[in-house]
């Protein structure tokens, strides 16, 4: 223990900040493993609601944080093969979606406004160089984020397997409520 009157005579170095920061983080989690897992629900399969699951996952295990993703119900779309080049918007379903020409709600759900939204949508992310769905779906494969198919989604909805990108797990909710209840984090998106 140092005295306190030798404390102010310290310094320090970035890196020797650093260190004594990574240390103390490391000590934390042999203590409380849960702090190091993430495990998010992904239940909404729309282009918009696409971003959050994937952004926070991978956010987390840039981290340093076991993540884990469970999609159920429309969130499985996000996981299917070609569903990047699917994925859509929908103006009537997000009444706060900000339009570069403002369109009134009865006209927002007529024919072609659909493709009209996702397309604002994509070309402003693409202006703001936003990582696209199939970049962050690498990002998380290359950093470990598992990407749980729900078994009883699949079911109802007649898919199989093969309708899955590489690297999806399938599970059922018992398998990512094992993950769940040993992790301090936990969403439903």
């Amino acid at each position: 223990m140092l005295d306190e009157a030798k404390i102010g005579e310290l310094t320090f170095d970035e890196e020797s900040v650093r260190r004594i920061v990574r240390e103390e983080i490391e000590r934390a989690m042999k203590k409380d493993p849960a702090a190091r897992k993430a495990c998010i629900i992904a239940s909404k399969g729309t282009l918009d609601w696409a971003y959050p699951p994937l952004i926070l996952s991978t956010a987390a295990a840039a981290a340093g944080m076991d993540a884990s993703v469970f999609f159920t119900f429309y969130g499985l779309n996000l996981i299917t093969k070609g569903y990047e080049r699917k994925a859509k918007v929908s103006p009537t379903g997000n009444p706060a979606m900000p339009m570069q020409v403002p369109v009134a709600d009865f006209f927002a759900g007529m024919p072609g406004m659909k493709t009209v939204a996702t397309s604002m949508m994509k070309s402003m992310f693409n202006r703001k160089h936003v990582a696209s769905i199939g970049e962050l779906i690498d990002v998380a494969r290359d950093t470990g984020v598992r990407l749980i198919a729900c078994q009883m989604t699949m079911d109802v909805f007649g898919y199989q397997p093969s309708d899955f990108i590489e690297g999806v797990e399938f599970g059922g909710a018992a398998a990512f409520l094992s993950q769940a209840r040993r992790a301090h984090l936990t969403l439903f998106i």
